[in-house]
């Protein structure tokens, strides 16, 4: 109790504190995109929305979202949304579910056998844990990995590293050829979907993927439940759909799975693996890798096990059966509206997914929590009084795990509204203790900097962003590093690839996306397990539950800026000096290639100059009518709609080669890294698998969008300055 009390005073002072910095104008007090006094009222707003979220309550809602497995199609995952809407309408929503129905393979046999030099059949079976009440649960599902083959194959066994393609070739160059044998990679470096897809590609009959312990487990510190890292028989379930060609439900790709959906056959589909795949523990892993035979595997590629690994093949023979009911389940969206006061047919999404693979308390649980305390902050807001110019629409996917399949299907099935209306969507997914990361559409770099310097840090006497500016300088190499952090006047944000819910809204219809959360101070090894449990959360992650508030504060507050601006605070300077060094990677990318190919950048570096004093006007603009209160602006609503539309100038109808549903032009996930970004992805994938031909007409694409976005942000500068 006492830790309680002395948690909430230091938190009173904390909010104290900013409140004092807005009404001394420290920085916080100049709203992007607010008149003067738009910015003073609706500051006083959001001091008392902060307020409201509370530690105790985000503790109470993850208690009874994880408290049973809750996977999609499970009962207690349909319960999970029934409860969430129900939160919603009791503060003040207009809350439903919305239900799709959709491919989820789920297995009726799974058998890994070493039938050579030894027997032994792996277990595939995570042990109780007394200490952890929650890993007996029932209805759990088995360690597997969705969407992998029926298949019966027996064969020699290769250890491939990571499975990405830089291992085969090196394969290749110590004479190991992985043709009709069964491949083994550990996690990491990459997706796990892209291990089975490339070993298929080399002619792998079959692919089993483990945790090593130097990735995941006794290597990085002690293994729960006496630590928090994996332990020995801990294994990773995981979806290996082909998401780099397509998210979403396999057998309706690029339209909604609504019932009575046409449906493709299940052996059309081009995201379905085409062999078998298994996911294992290092304890089931350890009998086969030390059974292999051939070179040794070179050191880079050498793991924590307690022996010498060897690539194979040799000796080692292994048998793997999968077999799986492949049936439709249905999935519950929480969708929840509150309309907007002046500007109801603009609308900020924000959402996370409320599905997990078991009970899922880091994932996504931790996640959901803040976006239902977010909710309720502004619901409460709502009842005193506050009317949001624009619409908030906060949503609850379901099927994430799988590939994304809520989200992508509510995309798909309402683009065309939401290519008109949607302004921008916020996620989260799983959150912890440290400090804020956020990863976006760089055209809102500075706003998420504005709205982070107005946020405390849990348990310090600085705001999220100097504590993120602060953890950055520790972890800089040399003062170089340092100098560029303090000059900086914004922290960068990442780029978005895939892996979470906001893939199909940047992706697929242009819409700006941001993805935030908290962490990066201790670890974890319990990612997609039985063992991501309220017990391991609570002992080893956000256990006070002040981080996940923080995120609530940080997430409602750019929410409600968001929905209640004059202008919209959408900024080009940033976004323009990221392309730049985007150019300048894939210029140097090409001049690293064997040989060295005569490409020609000089449109690409003249397109990004044109964006970047494009940008510039439109800031010296902004600046310039911010001043006046906007007096000159005499269509916010036309204005406002040429600010958020300026993602979609941002996409190609006609998508990325071979991959048509991802259409954005600077953002997207890598067709050989799954979840990791590539940027200028048609220039730089062209250039990286040797695409020659490709790459003029990929550069041609790039080139005209950005030119097409610099007279696009010509046309709100010109309304801002009352043309």
């Amino acid at each position: 109790m006492k830790k309680i009390v002395a948690t909430s005073v230091s938190f009173l002072i904390s909010i104290s504190f900013f409140a004092l910095a807005f009404a001394q104008g420290n920085g916080t007090a100049k709203m992007r995109g607010y008149s003067d006094s738009n910015a003073k009222t609706h500051a006083a707003w959001e001091e008392k929305m902060r307020a409201v979220p509370k530690p105790d309550l985000l503790r109470e809602y993850m208690k009874r979202l994880s408290a049973e497995p809750h996977h999609l199609g499970s009962a207690y995952d349909k319960q999970n949304a029934e409860f969430i809407r129900d939160k919603f309408r009791s503060w003040g929503f207009d809350a439903k579910l919305e239900e799709f129905d959709v491919l989820f393979p789920t297995p009726t046999e799974r058998a890994l056998e070493m039938i050579a030099p030894t027997v032994y059949k792996a277990a595939l079976k995570e042990p109780v844990l007394s200490e952890d009440p929650d890993s007996s649960d029932a209805n759990q599902l088995p360690i597997y990995n969705a969407y992998s083959a029926d298949g019966d194959v027996t064969g020699e066994l290769v250890y491939v590293n990571y499975g990405v393609p830089a291992d085969y070739e090196r394969l290749e160059k110590m004479g190991v050829d992985v043709r009709g044998k069964i491949v083994i990679a550990r996690y990491g470096a990459s997706w796990r979907g892209i291990k089975p897809k490339v070993a298929y590609e080399h002619g792998a009959i079959g692919c089993i993927i483990y945790s090593d312990p130097r990735d995941d487990g006794y290597f990085q510190g002690d293994v729960y439940p006496k630590g928090p890292y994996r332990p020995d028989h801990g294994a990773q379930r995981g979806s290996v759909m082909d998401m780099p060609i397509h998210p979403g439900d396999p057998l309706t790709p690029g339209w909604g799975a609504v019932k009575n959906a046409r449906r493709i056959k299940r052996e059309e589909s081009n995201v379905i693996l085409k062999i078998p795949v298994l996911p294992i523990s290092y304890g089931d892993a350890l009998p086969l890798l030390k059974s292999l035979g051939g070179p040794v595997a070179p050191e880079p590629w050498r793991g924590a096990l307690p022996i010498t690994y060897h690539v194979g093949p040799g000796a080692a023979r292994v048998r793997l059966k999968l077999k799986f009911d492949w049936s439709l389940k249905t999935l519950y969206n929480v969708i929840a509206r509150i309309n907007g006061s002046q500007y109801p047919d603009e609308w900020i999404v924000y959402g996370n997914h409320h599905d997990a693979w078991v009970n899922g308390a880091e994932d996504p649980t931790s996640g959901m929590v803040t976006v239902m305390e977010a909710g309720r902050a502004m619901g409460e807001m709502v009842k005193q009084g506050w009317r949001p110019k624009r619409t908030i629409i906060l949503c609850a996917w379901d099927g994430e795990e799988q590939g994304l399949l809520g989200s992508t299907e509510w995309v798909e099935t309402h683009a065309e509204e939401l290519k008109q209306k949607a302004v921008v969507y916020l996620n989260s997914d799983s959150t912890g203790k440290g400090w804020m990361n956020a990863g976006g559409s760089h055209t809102l770099e500075a706003f998420v900097n504005e709205v982070s310097k107005a946020i405390p840090q849990p348990g310090a006497n600085k705001s999220l962003w100097e504590a993120l500016r602060d953890r950055r300088l520790e972890q800089a190499s040399n003062e170089a590093e340092k100098r560029a952090i303090r000059e900086r006047a914004d922290q960068p944000i990442g780029a978005l690839g895939s892996g979470s819910d906001y893939t199909p809204f940047i992706q697929h219809l242009g819409i700006a996306s941001l993805n935030t959360g908290m962490g990066g101070e201790g670890g974890g090894g319990i990612y997609h397990s039985v063992y991501d449990t309220f017990a391991w959360y609570t002992r080893f992650s956000d256990g006070t539950f002040e981080y996940g508030r923080a995120l609530a504060q940080f997430n409602s507050s750019i929410v409600a800026r968001l929905a209640d601006a004059d202008v919209l605070p959408f900024g080009f300077t940033n976004f323009a000096e990221t392309v730049g060094r985007y150019a300048d990677e894939v210029e140097r990318l090409s001049r690293q290639s064997s040989p060295p190919q005569p490409i020609d950048f000089a449109e690409l570096r003249s397109a990004v100059q044109s964006l970047g004093e494009s940008a510039r006007r439109y800031e010296e603009a902004l600046a310039k009518a911010q001043t006046s209160g906007f007096a000159q602006v005499k269509d916010f609503r036309s204005l406002n709609r040429a600010l958020y539309t300026s993602e979609r100038k941002m996409t190609s109808e006609e998508g990325l080669p071979r991959r048509p549903w991802f259409k954005h032009q600077i953002y997207a996930p890598g067709f050989y890294t799954g979840y990791g970004v590539k940027t200028l992805p048609g220039i730089r994938e062209a250039i990286e698998q040797k695409q020659w031909s490709e790459v003029g007409q990929q550069m041609k694409k790039v080139v005209d969008t950005l030119r097409g976005l610099a007279s696009h942000i010509d046309s709100a500068t010109r309304m801002l300055e009352g043309q």
